[in-house]
């Protein structure tokens, strides 16, 4: 049996609502085989960012190249990398292996407002990523530092995506959630702009939502899927893990990311067995 694969690039999350943990459950969710390089190591949770240990330049090296040399990648996603050094051998070890499909989330800060980038990586990635990037997925804070634009309207995500996208010949999903809109999304693409649509669903629980958006995408692009396809399947996919209303942590919670998961290996917990009985 053949499967198409994809790859997260990240910091892992003890928690499991974010990062590498988040982008595992996404990608087996949306039906790839899912692999892992981790560039950092947190001491997280709902409530924040105790404390974090980068990968080793080298060592990150060693994991991208036993990935690609083994099971090549369909999609590759990229999450948290803190450092300019990290983000330098992801850059070249990309390229060396002809990676495709390259979908960069550009993650700064936390949902809790922590801090996950060095200040000089930002340049890094602007520089060496965005231009091997298929898809970059900034937020508007995100964006806004990537364009070098304040972002208060619609016309302002267009400004801003253009300018991101021309500058570095890459597609831009430009998330609204921040306040712009009603969790409208746009994606700017060969010059051309498409809007999203999606509902603002009432859930306070939003820890890793950038993460698993990303992953759900790059999944869906090694699937097949066109560019637009893959972000409304996205959309539509934490849409549901939303919706879904998982409530645990006294932070900004995760969601479920398997909520439409109905094998009989996941459909019991003890309390339902036992009203059935």
């Amino acid at each position: 049996m053949k499967m198409k694969t994809a790859l997260t690039i990240a910091g892992s999350d003890c928690s499991g609502g974010a990062g590498i943990q988040a982008d595992l459950k996404t990608m087996t969710m949306n039906g790839v085989y899912a692999m892992s390089v981790i560039t950092a190591l947190t001491a997280q949770n709902t409530t924040g960012v105790r404390a974090i240990q980068e990968s080793t330049p080298d060592f990150l090296g060693e994991q991208l190249d036993a990935v690609f040399e083994d099971i090549y990648p369909d999609a590759v996603k990229i999450g948290m990398v803190a450092s300019s050094e990290l983000i330098c051998v992801i850059a070249d070890r990309l390229a060396y292996h002809k990676a495709k499909n390259v979908v960069v989330d550009p993650v700064m800060v936390t949902t809790s407002g922590s801090s996950l980038m060095k200040t000089e990586a930002v340049q890094t990635l602007v520089e060496k990523l965005l231009p091997i990037a298929t898809l970059v997925t900034p937020n508007i804070p995100e964006a806004q530092i990537l364009s070098g634009k304040i972002i208060e309207s619609k016309e302002d995500m267009l400004s801003a995506a253009k300018s991101i996208g021309d500058a570095y010949g890459c597609a831009v999903l430009l998330k609204g959630g921040h306040s712009i809109n009603d969790a409208n999304d746009l994606l700017y693409a060969n010059g051309e702009s498409v809007w999203f649509e999606g509902k603002r669903i009432n859930n306070p629980n939003t820890h890793g939502t950038g993460c698993t958006l990303s992953s759900a995408i790059a999944s869906n692009l090694a699937k097949g899927f066109t560019l637009a396809e893959s972000v409304q399947r996205a959309k539509d996919y934490i849409s549901g893990a939303l919706s879904a209303m998982l409530d645990l942590g006294n932070g900004s919670g995760p969601m479920n990311h398997a909520f439409d998961l109905t094998g009989r290996f996941s459909k019991y917990n003890m309390l339902e067995r036992k009203k059935e009985q």
